[in-house]
C-alpha cells in the first residue's frame, strides 16, 4: 500500500535506528487515522486540498486535511525523537 522512508537523517544512523523510527512514524499514523487504507485516503485528501483552490475545498475535506497534517507532526516528532538534531523527514511512498 504505502512505504515509509526517512530522509536525510544523520550520517552515521544504523539500518536499525532508521528503521525502528520509519516504524515509530507508521505506527503513529496507522494508531490516529486507522487502516493502511484510510492512511493513503487521508494522505490523498491532503495532496488534493493542497493543490486545489480555495473556493474548491469542502468543508469535510478541510477537516481531513487537518487531522492529516496534525497527525503527521506528531508521528514526525516521535518518529524522530531518538535522532537528536537533525534535518530528517518521513517521506511517503504509495506503491502501486
Amino acid at each position: 500500500m504505502y512505504k515509509i522512508s526517512l530522509e536525510d537523517g544523520p550520517s552515521d544512523l544504523t539500518d536499525q535506528a532508521r528503521h525502528h523510527a520509519e516504524a515509530k512514524f507508521q505506527r503513529i499514523l496507522e494508531r490516529s487515522l486507522g487502516a493502511p487504507t484510510d492512511v493513503l485516503h487521508l494522505y490523498r485528501v491532503w495532496q488534493s486540498v493542497m493543490e486545489a483552490d480555495e473556493s474548491e475545498i469542502s468543508t469535510t475535506d478541510k477537516t481531513l486535511a487537518q487531522k492529516w497534517a496534525e497527525t503527521v507532526y506528531q508521528a514526525q516528532l516521535a518518529g524522530l525523537s531518538d535522532l537528536g538534531e537533525c534535518e530528517a523527514y518521513f517521506d511517503i511512498h504509495i506503491e502501486k
